[in-house]
């Protein structure tokens, strides 16, 4: 990974966190930080990283916004040029000078700043976690709306119009009750992202790892500043127990349900790493969804093989998942496992009376439906979900399994 690379992935929300509390110009300083690193492109390669890559683009930032201020006040015949000078303050002026955040800028990590802008209550959800991916990420507006299965130039206008809302809105960090919901928004915009990325949507795409990945990026950072929250230990476990499978989830384009997945692909050192995050809040810490849908994960992850699994002990957590949501795809979830642990014939009387859009439901339906020797209902079943199936993949998955039910 180049150094310009590096300083993208790792230091572009703090960077523009700082230019934002400089400048309160959220649409400024963004603009400001990506011509800087377009500068920064076209110079590196040539002349070679500077020793402070961070420090190199804070300061061609700012140069870039103070230019823009100067154009803008003297359009404007409004603004003198030392008002423009003045307006930036002596503890930014420190910033730009040696890359660091002193005083009142550092006495909280700038990035939940940017984190907690980014989750305004103004916005809805998904403009709020398409805004977080931009701006503490860096994400690209392509990468986004790919994330969301909608076309670049409409997130572009989504991500247009979640700026303006934002128009004055305080950079600052709320305390108490506040910041405790504002954090556990970000946290449930994370958990929207990562499962979109792996929510097949149109065309021949089934999972989307990159995008995946980027959301428990954002986990990582929020970890950063609310180092002691066991919702996000939780969440991040979740995650990376998921994510630990991404090679083994399609195979020639081609989905690959979890009991047929080639375990020896899955990634070890993250599975370590989601276990040893979450056997300390399996004993300490309250059931909450992420920490039951982690404990749920986990236990897919150490069975050595599929049919070692503890779908009763899954079974279990389900209901008391279920419990707590009240989630009609929680239902669907439990009712596999209890298909599994008791056979089909209770995972259908889970499923008797349960309405849900979309092929979630009658793919479930289908399934127990044959394993429960009832193959005429079961075609079915898979036609309705056939007819709700947008996802190349999936459909070609659905007419396999259709095939295979024998009336």
């Amino acid at each position: 990974m180049t150094p310009l690379e590096t300083a993208l992935r790792d230091d572009w929300g703090r960077l523009l966190a700082l230019l934002v509390a400089q400048f309160r110009r959220l649409d400024l300083a963004e603009d400001s930080l990506a011509e800087a690193f377009e500068s920064a492109a076209r110079t590196w390669p040539d002349r070679g990283a500077p020793a402070n890559p961070p420090a190199w683009l804070l300061t061609a930032a700012r140069r870039r916004a103070l230019n823009r201020l100067r154009a803008e006040a003297i359009a404007a015949k409004s603004l003198p040029l030392l008002a423009v000078e003045a307006g930036i303050t002596e503890n930014a002026r420190r910033v730009i000078a040696d890359g660091s955040a002193p005083g009142e800028i550092g006495a909280v990590d700038e990035r939940l700043r940017l984190i907690l802008l980014s989750a305004h209550p103004s916005l809805t959800q998904e403009a709020a976690a398409a805004l977080t991916l931009r701006l503490v990420l860096g994400v690209p507006t392509s990468d986004i709306a790919r994330l969301f299965l909608v076309p670049t130039t409409t997130m572009a206008a989504r991500l247009t119009r979640a700026r303006k809302s934002l128009a004055g809105a305080a950079f600052e960090v709320p305390t108490g009750s506040v910041l405790e919901a504002r954090i556990s928004t970000v946290a449930d915009i994370a958990c929207l992202a990562f499962t979109a990325a792996y929510a097949p949507g149109s065309g021949r795409d089934v999972v989307r790892a990159s995008e995946a990945g980027e959301a428990i990026r954002l986990v990582r950072v929020l970890r950063e500043v609310s180092p002691e929250s066991h919702d996000l230990d939780a969440l991040l476990a979740l995650m990376m127990l998921q994510h630990s499978r991404r090679d083994a989830r399609v195979d020639n384009g081609k989905l690959v349900l979890l009991p047929d997945q080639d375990r020896s692909r899955w990634r070890t050192t993250e599975i370590a790493e989601a276990l040893a995050l979450l056997t300390p809040l399996a004993e300490r810490a309250p059931s909450a969804p992420y920490l039951l849908q982690a404990l749920i994960a986990a236990e897919h992850s150490i069975a050595p093989t599929a049919a070692d699994t503890d779908w009763t002990r899954i079974a279990e957590w389900y209901e008391e998942l279920e419990i707590l949501t009240g989630s009609p795809v929680v239902r669907i979830n439990r009712a596999v496992a209890v298909a599994e642990a008791e056979g089909p014939a209770a995972g259908l009387w889970l499923l008797d009376g349960l309405q849900m859009p979309g092929h979630r439901l009658p793919t479930v339906r289908a399934e127990l439906l044959a394993r429960a020797g009832r193959p005429e209902e079961a075609v079915t079943a898979y036609d309705v979900a056939l007819a709700a199936c947008d996802n190349a993949a999936e459909r070609e998955h659905l007419t396999h399994r259709r095939a295979t039910v024998r009336p």
